[in-house]
């Protein structure tokens, strides 16, 4: 069972989730919390094995919860999904720094929103892919998100190429092991080397400098 921490300040936004995921056999429940700071205190003492944190929340904002129990100085850190109302760059970019493990639009929809669960336990990172496509279209052209135009750590192979315009497109790393028949373990380690090769952080500026180099284009990042 993979047991889940929801934090939100609203009533009717926990229960919505906690219906979503307790009705899936492999997800539990373990925990509600209202404000930021009290999100933390139940991570600590519950250790889920995922949170998932609203931005917006009193004493402390999700993102600077996150950070305590998910960034470089937390002590055994756990794993994070953010999970709000509002596409804000500042919010994307606030919350990968912090360490989350994904970031979700309250309107992905209930499947999606059990995947985000699923990839962070899985040690993956998902991001909603329509902030994936806004990012994408946003930094096309040169941002200084990414580095630049070639791989830093030598030339891709074909199959990491396949595996970039999987990634671009949003897809986790279980939907690129269905749609290029491989192994999920071989899709995990070749986008780990892509991440090493191009110098990218996380997903999105894998699929942005994807975009910038010419590899995937306007259109391309359709789920």
């Amino acid at each position: 069972m993979i047991r889940v921490l929801i934090a939100d300040d609203q009533a009717m936004v926990r229960a919505g989730f906690r219906m979503i995921l307790d009705a899936v056999d492999d997800i539990e429940v373990v925990g509600e919390a209202a404000t930021g700071r009290e999100a933390v205190d139940q991570a600590w003492r519950l250790r889920p094995d995922v949170c998932l944190f609203d931005v917006r929340m009193p004493d402390l904002d999700g993102i600077e919860a996150t950070r305590l129990i998910a960034g470089d100085a937390a002590r055994e850190p756990l794993k994070v999904v953010i999970i709000t109302t509002f596409d804000l760059d500042d919010y994307l970019y606030g919350a990968l720094r912090a360490g989350a493990s994904g970031f979700l639009l309250k309107n992905s929809g209930p499947e999606l929103l059990i995947e985000a669960v699923r990839a962070a336990d899985n040690d993956e990172m998902l991001i909603s892919p329509a902030v994936t496509r806004r990012m994408i279209e946003h930094h096309a052209g040169g941002s200084g998100l990414v580095p630049g135009a070639e791989p830093v750590g030598g030339p891709l192979t074909e199959r990491e190429e396949g595996v970039l315009a999987a990634v671009a497109q949003g897809l986790t790393n279980a939907e690129i092991a269905e749609v290029l028949h491989v192994s999920l373990s071989t899709v995990k380690a070749h986008v780990a080397n892509l991440m090493t090769k191009i110098g990218g952080r996380n997903r999105v500026e894998l699929a942005v400098w994807s975009y910038e180099t010419g590899r995937s284009r306007p259109g391309d990042a359709s789920r």
